[in-house]
């Protein structure tokens, strides 16, 4: 029996129509949770999105049978500015939603409305984190998060460090596991040991994909960032939708609930306890189990 406890997802993606760029080229839905990327077609979502919409109805429907209480709601740059649809998702589901506007090297980022401020920034133009210092104390001046995907290893963490020590009082989210593997990684985890900072596992099972379920290599990986910074500043994250092209939603935490190498504590607050703290969660409540028909 999978012990009970209360989850939120730190990192995943909705969008009304998917309108984004890489690499200067278009990324757009062509159907049967499909993508035209850059020119290549990619399976963007599980094939069941089959009309290019992703959601927050469906996914709410995967949460409620995953027992996941609430979700962070992040952006990415080959998603397209989903802001507008993410301000109408907050205001028809406050207490189940955070959501992140998008940043994208320009002064008409938003704040009013939204919980955090997202930045791609492994993707900026401009990869040098100290000029955004003053976007950085605005978020922290307004009492937002940042939630930030920074370039492989070590080659932004010296310019994070440098916003830290100037923003005190901002908090930040780690995406991606610091990118857990490509070389240099545990240095954006070492960030955790700042007060405020904190690292995300949004992408973890993709990270892991060759080696497939139950990704015995990432709790590994847990477990080396655990050493690293203390369990108490990780939280759990899903990348929905593009990681449920190769598992279910449910099998994403299943994965973490089924552990023997993770302690009943370690779990609770991987799973749910740390983004409680981090993102506010206070209102939220466990899930009822819904049984399947097996």
């Amino acid at each position: 029996m999978l012990h009970d406890y209360l989850v939120i997802d730190a990192h995943l993606h909705l969008w009304e129509k998917q309108s984004g760029r890489v690499n200067g080229k278009p990324v757009f839905g062509v159907g049967g949770g499909k993508s035209d990327f850059g020119g290549e077609i990619r399976q963007m979502m599980p094939a069941y999105m089959d009309d290019d919409k992703n959601t927050a109805e469906r996914l709410l429907a995967n949460m409620d049978y995953a027992g996941v209480s609430g979700c962070v709601v992040t952006q990415e740059y080959i998603d397209g500015n989903q802001d507008e649809y993410l301000a109408r998702v907050k205001e028809k589901y406050p207490n189940r939603f955070r959501i992140c506007s998008l940043y994208e090297e320009q002064d008409n980022y938003r704040l009013d409305g939204f919980d955090g401020l997202k930045i791609c920034a492994g993707r900026l133009a401009n990869q040098d984190l100290k000029l955004l210092l003053p976007v950085m104390k605005a978020v922290e001046e307004n009492g937002k998060f940042v939630s930030i995907d920074m370039a492989d290893g070590a080659a932004q963490t010296a310019d994070l460090q440098y916003i830290i020590d100037r923003c005190p009082n901002l908090k930040i989210a780690i995406g991606h596991f610091g990118m857990v593997t490509t070389d240099g990684w545990q240095e954006q985890i070492r960030l955790a040991k700042n007060p405020n900072v904190y690292v995300e596992s949004g992408g973890l099972t993709w990270l892991f994909s060759k080696e497939f379920y139950p990704y015995p290599s990432a709790i590994d990986a847990i477990l080396e960032a655990k050493a690293i910074c203390g369990i108490e500043k990780l939280m759990w994250g899903s990348d929905y939708p593009r990681t449920m092209t190769d598992i279910t939603y449910n099998m994403s935490v299943r994965f973490i609930k089924e552990s023997n190498k993770l302690s009943e504590e370690d779990k609770r607050l991987f799973l749910g306890g740390n983004a409680i703290k981090f993102y506010g969660f206070d209102e939220a409540e466990k899930m009822p189990v819904i049984g399947n028909m097996l």
